[in-house]
């Protein structure tokens, strides 16, 4: 009898161990897809800076940012970074609840960002007939800001799904890991939006 429990015990650590190894497989998985991440927003910053002064007699960086709303989505995507830590933080300490309501304050910044870099889009084309077409400047523009948004976009409906998955599942190994990773992506887009802020606004006004 006593064989059977120290055998059942044995497969049990194996198979916890296994899961284990599983998980960290993911997340390593995913530090390459973000180091892949980084190569493309590498090239989009290179290709801006090499055609932000082809304007090809259209309207110019200065002419068309207003920096009010580009500080506005500045502040509430740094404010969206500090609440993802929290979320990080309320999981570590097992409070579910505190968890799914840091993702949900987190997903709303997020998508009061997306809703003002969209307005600046809409903007620029209606009011100022500014299109990825126009020029060379514009189609590096749109592109490398666009992509930068279309990662926060698909990091919304991940956090949504994952929120979801917290409320029906709580907290356990495999969303624990979802949780950090989200987070890890969120931060990353932190950092890529800083590099947005400086190379294409600010030194655009300059």
């Amino acid at each position: 009898m006593a064989n059977a429990n120290s055998h059942a015990n044995h497969a049990g650590d194996h198979h916890d161990h296994g899961h284990h190894d599983q998980e960290s497989l993911k997340t390593l998985g995913f530090w390459i897809f973000l180091m892949t991440d980084v190569i493309i927003f590498g090239c989009l910053f290179a290709v801006y800076v090499v055609l932000r002064d082809n304007t090809a007699g259209g309207p110019t960086a200065e002419e068309l940012f207003k920096m009010p709303g580009v500080i506005a989505e500045t502040f509430i995507l740094l404010t969206s970074s500090f609440t993802s830590g929290l979320a990080v933080l309320a999981m570590h300490a097992g409070k579910k609840n505190q968890l799914i309501t840091w993702l949900g304050v987190t997903a709303a910044l997020g998508a009061a960002f997306i809703f003002l870099e969209v307005y600046e889009f809409v903007e620029m084309v209606n009011h100022e007939g500014a299109t990825i077409a126009t020029s060379g400047f514009l189609s590096a523009f749109f592109t490398l800001v666009g992509t930068h948004g279309l990662h926060v976009s698909i990091g919304l409906v991940w956090m949504i799904g994952l929120m979801i998955q917290l409320r029906k599942r709580g907290i356990t190994p495999v969303t624990k890991r979802k949780v950090e990773v989200l987070s890890l992506y969120w931060h990353f887009l932190d950092v890529v939006w800083i590099f947005v802020l400086t190379v294409v606004y600010l030194m655009g006004v300059m």
